[in-house]
C-alpha cells in the first residue's frame, strides 16, 4: 500500500472524539506526557536552550502539529537528534534570537516542501532499515535509561545517542551506575517494571493504565524513602520551571531576531535543520505506521505541512525545532493511543503542568519514567524481532542489524545512512542476479539456449548480462526473447545488439525475438477503478 499524500487540512475532531477513542487515547495522553516531559527538559538542557524552550516545543507538537496532521499516533517534540546542530548554531549565530530566526525559516522550508510534494522521500527507506532503526532506538533507551533507573542521573534524561556531551557514553553511565547506585531508586523502578509487565494480565484492574500507576507509586515511594539514608537527591526527581504570576510565565517568552531574516548564516542553519528535521518525522513517521495496530497509513505531505506550520509556531513563542520523535510516538502506541486526541491532550497536558502544577510534577521520581521507557525499549528491540529478521535472509538481516549498531553506536540519521548504503548494496546485488532466465538445449552436437529477459531489465543488469553472454561456449544457437519485458534499458539494449553482431566470430548464431529497437518508461497507472 502507498502513503497518502494529500494536503488537505480538515481536522474533523467529531469524528474522533468518540467514547472508544476517548477510553483510549486520554490514558495514552498521561503515559506519552509523562515520557515527554523529562525529554523535553533534557533535550532543551542538552541543547544549550532555557528548559522553558524545551517545554514550549513539547506543546507546540502536541497542540499544533498533532492538529494538523494527518498521523494518527505520531507525537512531535523536540528531539534529541537535532541537539548538537542546536548546540552548534546557538554558539555560532551569537543569539539565541537569531537562532529562533533560523527555526522560524526552517518551518517555512518545511511548508514549502510539503507544499510540492516531496514527502514521498519517506517510502523509498527499506523495511529492515526502518525495523533497524526501531530496535536501536529500543536499545539505547535501555542503555540510556538503566543509569536512571539504578539511580545515577548525572546524564539529561532520554538522550537518543551512544555518547554524551561528558565524554562518556551509555555503557560508561551504565558502568558508573553499578558502582553509585540508590536503593530508593532501585526498589522504586524495579516495582514499577513489574506492575508494567504484569499489569495487562489482570483484566479486572487493567483499564486503569499501568503507567498512571507506577508514577503514583514511584511519587509515594520517594516520600517513604525520604528522611532517610536513601532518600531521593534533587537530581533523580523531575525537575520543571515553577511559575509564580502570569507577568513571570510571559517574560519567559523569547521573539526571533527578524533583522537576520536574510543572515547567509541564518539561511544556512534554517536549510540544515529543515532538512535533518524533515528526514527524521518522515522516518519516524514510516516507523510508527508500523507499528500502528490498526495499520493505518500515514500522509507524508501533509506531515511535513505540520512540521513546518509547528516550527514557525515554536521558533515564535521561543522553542526549539521540532520533529515527530519514536520515542514518544512508540510510547503512544504501547499505551493504547487509537486517535491524534492523545497527542494534542498530552500537549495540553505538559501546559496546564507548566500553569498550575509544577510543584507536584517534581515529586515524580525518574527512576520510574525511566521504567516505561525500559520496557518500551524492550518492545522495540525485542528478542523476537532479530529472529523474525533473520529468518528473512540475509538480504533482510544484513542491513537490519547494520543500521541497529550505527544507530547506537553513531547517532540516529548516519545510522539509517549506514543502514541504507548495505540496504542498496543487496538491491543491486539481487538486481544484477536477476535479469532473466534460460534453458539449455542440446540437440546433436550443438547446444541452444533461450534466454528469457525479466520484466524491468536496468542498466544495473548491464554487468551480469554481459558476463553470461560472455560464458555462452562456441558453435551454440542463442535466442534472446523479450516477450515479458515491459522495459529494457538503453545500455542492455545497446549490449545485446552489440552481441549479436559479433558473435559469428565464435560460430554462434543469435536470434532476437520479441525486441524492441527502443523503450520508454513504463507509466504508472495511479487511477483507481470502481466497480458499481
Amino acid at each position: 500500500m502507498k502513503k497518502s499524500n494529500s494536503t488537505s487540512f480538515g481536522f474533523g475532531i467529531n469524528n474522533y472524539l468518540t467514547k472508544r477513542n476517548l477510553k483510549a487515547d486520554l490514558p495514552a495522553s498521561i503515559v506519552v506526557f509523562l515520557v515527554a516531559l523529562p525529554l523535553c527538559l533534557g533535550i532543551a538542557l542538552a541543547s544549550g536552550a532555557p528548559l522553558f524552550a524545551g517545554l514550549i516545543t513539547g506543546i507546540v507538537g502536541g497542540i499544533v502539529v498533532a492538529a494538523i496532521s494527518g498521523s494518527q499516533l505520531s507525537v512531535s517534540g523536540p528531539a534529541a537528534g537535532l541537539t548538537t546542530i542546536v548546540l552548534a548554531a546557538i554558539t555560532s549565530l551569537g543569539s539565541y534570537q537569531a537562532f529562533l530566526m533560523a527555526v522560524v525559516l526552517a518551518g517555512v522550508f518545511q511548508l514549502i516542501l510539503g507544499l510540492i510534494k516531496a514527502g514521498t522521500i519517506g517510502n523509498y527507506f527499506p523495511s529492515s532499515v526502518i525495523e533497524g532503526m526501531l530496535a536501536g532506538i529500543g536499545i539505547l533507551l535501555i542503555l540510556k535509561q538503566l543509569p536512571h533507573a539504578l539511580g545515577i542521573d548525572s546524564d539529561f534524561f532520554g538522550n537518543e545517542s551512544f555518547f554524551q556531551a561528558d565524554g562518556q557514553n551509555a555503557f560508561s553511565a551504565l558502568g558508573n551506575a553499578f558502582q553509585h547506585f540508590s536503593i530508593a531508586a532501585i526498589a522504586i523502578s524495579g516495582i514499577a517494571v513489574l506492575i508494567l509487565v504484569l499489569w495487562p494480565k489482570f483484566k479486572k484492574i487493567n483499564a486503569i493504565p499501568a503507567p498512571l500507576v507506577v508514577v503514583a507509586i514511584g511519587v509515594v515511594g520517594a516520600m517513604l524513602f525520604s528522611g532517610s539514608s536513601n532518600a531521593l537527591n534533587k537530581s533523580q526527581m523531575v525537575t520543571i520551571p515553577t511559575v509564580n504570576s502570569a507577568a513571570e510565565f510571559f517574560g519567559l517568552f523569547s521573539m526571533p531576531n527578524f533583522s537576520m531574516i536574510l543572515d547567509p548564516k541564518v539561511l544556512l542553519v534554517a536549510v540544515t535543520i529543515a532538512v535533518v528535521a524533515s528526514l527524521e518525522t518522515l522516518l519516524s513517521l514510516d516507523a510508527v505506521d508500523k507499528i500502528d495496530p490498526l495499520k493505518r497509513v500515514s500522509p507524508t505531505n501533509r506531515e511535513l505541512v505540520a512540521q513546518g506550520v509547528g516550527n514557525i509556531t515554536s521558533g515564535m513563542l521561543g522553542g526549539l525545532p521540532l520533529t515527530a520523535v519514536i520515542v514518544r510516538s512508540s510510547a503512544n502506541v504501547n499505551a493504547g493511543g487509537r486517535t491524534k486526541i492523545s497527542a494534542i491532550a498530552h500537549g495540553l497536558l505538559l501546559l496546564l503542568s507548566l500553569l498550575f502544577i509544577p510543584s507536584l510534577i517534581n515529586l515524580i521520581p525518574l527512576s520510574c519514567l525511566a521504567a516505561i521507557l525500559l520496557v518500551t525499549g524492550y518492545k522495540l528491540a525485542r528478542i523476537t524481532l532479530f529472529k523474525q529478521m533473520y529468518r528473512k535472509g540475509w538480504h533482510q538481516f544484513v542491513p537490519f542489524v547494520v543500521t541497529v549498531v550505527g544507530v547506537v553506536g553513531i547517532d540516529l540519521l548516519k545510522g539509517v545512512g549506514i543502514g541504507m548504503a548495505v540496504a542498496i548494496f543487496y538491491l543491486l546485488r539481487t538486481n544484477m542476479r536477476n535479469p532473466f532466465f534460460y534453458k539449455v538445449l542440446e540437440e546433436g552436437n550443438k547446444k541452444n539456449i533461450r534466454i528469457k529477459l525479466a520484466e524491468e531489465v536496468s542498466f544495473l543488469n548491464k554487468a551480469s548480462i554481459q558476463v553470461l553472454l560472455a560464458d555462452i561456449p562456441n558453435e551454440t544457437n542463442v535466442v534472446i526473447d523479450g516477450a515479458n519485458s515491459r522495459y529494457i534499458d538503453p545500455d542492455v539494449l545497446e549490449t545485446i545488439h552489440h552481441y549479436r553482431h559479433n558473435a559469428y566470430t565464435k560460430g554462434i548464431v543469435v536470434t532476437l525475438e520479441n525486441i524492441e529497437k527502443s523503450y520508454s518508461v513504463p507509466k504508472i497507472n495511479t487511477k483507481i477503478v470502481t466497480q458499481n
